[in-house]
């Protein structure tokens, strides 16, 4: 067996161990720990595919942003995960049996695939241009023949951030909010008051 057979089958290992400890941790914060795990052996096995791009995608996005976020939630809101786990005992064994169909549905659809389909006579992946990386190869593609519907995600990404700061920003009685358009009038005479002060007498309020 080769070392990179060894790599595969241990993170395949870890990412099994990972995926069953994210569900079956008692601790919230050890279950979104677990889910990091998970994320950055699987940027492993895409290494091992050749996919240096969707590795570093994996990294970015899920571990650096996604569950990073997970975590801050999880921290910072009071959520009752016991209550939330009460039902867990009761519906393992139909959540097993859904899990297992679809385990022998993909592994059929894999091994099909492997031996008739178009992945037969595939030797592995490989990128249009001899001697560039996948990452510079989707970069030209993307900023040339897709540059206007990458531009067009961007604004719709853009335009969703907006509406959920609007949807969620709150305006409560009681809360000091900064005014940008008070602070730039603001005069010397508004920000200023000249005042005579008898001796043995306070200031009125």
């Amino acid at each position: 067996m080769d070392l990179q057979a060894i790599a595969f089958y241990l993170l395949s290992a870890v990412i099994v161990v990972s995926a069953l400890a994210v569900i079956s941790a008692r601790n919230p914060v050890h279950s979104v720990l677990f889910l990091i795990t998970a994320f950055f052996s699987a940027a492993g096995l895409f290494v091992l595919l050749g996919a240096e791009f969707l590795a570093m995608l994996l990294v970015i996005v899920y571990v650096g942003a996604v569950a990073v976020l997970f975590l801050f939630v999880v921290m910072m809101l009071d959520v009752d995960f016991a209550a939330l786990k009460e039902g867990f005992a009761r519906y393992l064994p139909l959540g097993a049996l859904v899990a297992g169909a679809l385990v022998i549905e993909m592994t059929v659809v894999a091994v099909a695939v492997a031996r008739h389909g178009a992945a037969a006579a595939s030797s592995g992946p490989m990128t249009t241009t001899p001697g560039v990386t996948n990452a510079e190869t989707i970069g030209r593609v993307l900023y040339t023949d897709y540059v206007y519907y990458f531009q067009a995600a961007g604004l719709v990404l853009l335009v969703a951030m907006i509406g959920a700061i609007v949807l969620t920003l709150k305006h409560r009685t009681g809360v000091r909010r900064q005014s940008i358009a008070d602070q730039v009038g603001r005069t010397p005479a508004k920000g200023m008051r000249v005042v005579q002060i008898k001796s043995g007498e306070g200031i009125a309020p």
